[in-house]
């Protein structure tokens, strides 16, 4: 699988850019042809992953970074992924199941969004030093009149 484009961007971990991230990568994504459905989902899942980033990877502190990056395989498969270097998560296992949350206030459904909506995911993260989420969802050239 080869990589057919690719954008990184990263930027300040203030709670305006989230919508800043869902534009871009849906932008990015629409290179494939996918139905403005699809575009929704792949935007709410750049919401989640970058909120996650700036809530509780940061604290909601303001002056850290969050990266994105984007790619588009020749396969019609999109890669997305939403890096911190915030507090990391203790334990992934508890934190992926549904309204699990760190924050009582919250409903703790962000990773099951994401799971629900992309056909991969994957979570790696080390207390102290930051979290990686990397999503994927393939966008089946057989399936193109699907989309257009």
């Amino acid at each position: 699988m080869n990589v057919k484009n690719y954008v990184r961007f990263e930027f300040q971990s203030l709670p305006e850019n989230v919508a800043f991230a869902r534009a871009c990568v849906a932008a990015f994504a629409a290179q494939l042809d996918c139905t403005l459905d699809a575009i929704e989902e792949i935007k709410l899942v750049v919401s989640e992953a970058v909120s996650n980033s700036i809530i509780h990877g940061y604290g909601n502190r303001p002056n850290e970074k969050v990266v994105v990056a984007a790619s588009i395989f020749d396969d019609r498969t999109l890669e997305i992924i939403v890096e911190d270097y915030g507090s990391g998560i203790k334990d992934v296992e508890k934190a992926i199941q549904p309204t699990f949350s760190s924050d009582p206030a919250r409903m703790g459904l962000g990773f099951t969004f994401m799971k629900s909506f992309m056909d991969e995911m994957e979570i790696l993260s080390k207390p102290g030093e930051g979290t990686s989420v990397r999503l994927k969802r393939s966008f089946f050239a057989k399936d193109k009149e699907a989309y257009a």
